[in-house]
């Protein structure tokens, strides 16, 4: 059972890792294209709201906030998900 600990937690840091650098990447690509990803945002904002999906506040990059009215289920951004863990040596950002 330890090992299915270490695969799980090995699991857990790398899809940490790979949403950092999605977080980053979706925030350098809004600095660099506001406009698009304005529209863009604004499409997607219109399609969950078709879907049942309430939006309470958003963040110019991140940090959407919304509500799935269907299931009462509440998703948050990526800065809504820091439980105040130090990140210390384990794969954070440099």
């Amino acid at each position: 059972m330890n090992e299915r600990k270490l695969v799980s937690a090995r699991q857990a840091v790398s899809y940490r890792n790979y949403r950092r650098a999605r977080d980053r990447a979706l925030s350098r690509l809004a600095k660099a294209h506001p406009n698009d990803y304005k529209e863009l945002l604004e499409q997607e904002k219109a399609n969950d709201e078709q879907l049942g999906k309430k939006w309470f506040a958003t963040d110019d990059v991140i940090g959407v906030t919304f509500v799935d009215t269907r299931t009462s289920v509440t998703s948050t951004g990526p800065q809504a998900t820091n439980r105040g863990e130090d990140e210390g040596n384990r794969g954070g950002e440099a």
